[in-house]
């Protein structure tokens, strides 16, 4: 799986060209920063789902919600690092 880095050095590498490497380091951050955000905003969405949930299924929907923090804790944490 590529590295978000990667996939957006390969959208910019174009702009390389044409733009200056500061307005391209510019764009790369604006890029990763919108990629971050999405991404973030579809996993809120899936634990807002689980938490939602009633009856016998709660139990397994709290423990699913807990492993999608979980995993965008480690996320940030290795995306935190690339920067």
């Amino acid at each position: 799986m590529e590295t978000l880095k990667a996939i957006v050095d390969d959208a910019v590498a174009d702009l390389k060209d044409v733009l200056s490497d500061d307005q391209v380091a510019q764009i790369t951050k604006v890029i990763e920063a919108a990629a971050i955000r999405g991404m973030l905003e579809g996993q809120h969405r899936a634990v807002d789902a689980c938490i939602h949930i009633s009856g016998p299924e709660r139990d397994m929907a709290h423990k699913i919600a807990t492993e999608i923090r979980k995993k965008n804790d480690v996320l940030i944490a290795n995306l935190s690092a690339m920067r």
